[in-house]
């Protein structure tokens, strides 16, 4: 059996083919790879979406209202203990501000008021703010901006006791 002597080896139109092909899996590797990075969120410690440290219980007074800018929310003490409260209006979503000498929350955009548990007083706004889960370790107030609980009304079975 004589195998002619070209047998194995590869044309040049196979040779560039082949090229092609590879170059194209690894195109279509690289546009995967940068495309799964992009869709993967990254979230720095405190950015909103994460489990936020807010501090120690002893550093917020009963009656303070704290606002964590980057992490969206308003940390309210209570005597009973700590509600986290939306920054977001519920009637169109603007960033609703705490006014201290009024002792309300104010929206700017259409005059809604919210009280210092996040209760509609008056405005269009449908309902009251919307909360954060509070969890407290140790002497550690941890706020989970991840979860958003929409309510209607407020109960004191919302504010996480110390």
């Amino acid at each position: 059996m004589n195998q002619p002597k070209n047998a194995n080896r590869v044309n040049r139109r196979q040779f560039f083919g082949l090229a092609w092909a590879v170059a194209f899996i690894g195109l279509l590797g690289q546009i995967g790879a940068g495309l799964a990075r992009f869709m993967t969120p990254v979230l720095e410690e405190g950015a909103f979406g994460t489990k936020v440290k807010a501090g120690r219980v002893d550093d917020f007074e009963i009656g303070s209202v704290s606002y964590f800018r980057q992490s969206r929310f308003y940390l309210i003490r209570l005597e009973d203990g700590f509600l986290a409260l939306y920054r977001k209006c519920t009637h169109l979503g603007c960033v609703v501000p705490w006014d201290e000498n009024a002792g309300n929350f104010n929206c700017p955009c259409h005059s809604s008021l919210f009280n210092q548990v996040g209760e509609v007083l008056s405005g269009p706004a449908p309902r009251p703010l919307d909360l954060f889960p509070v969890e407290i370790r140790g002497d550690e107030v941890y706020v989970d901006t991840g979860v958003v609980i929409q309510r209607d009304r407020f109960d004191p079975s919302q504010v996480t006791p110390v």
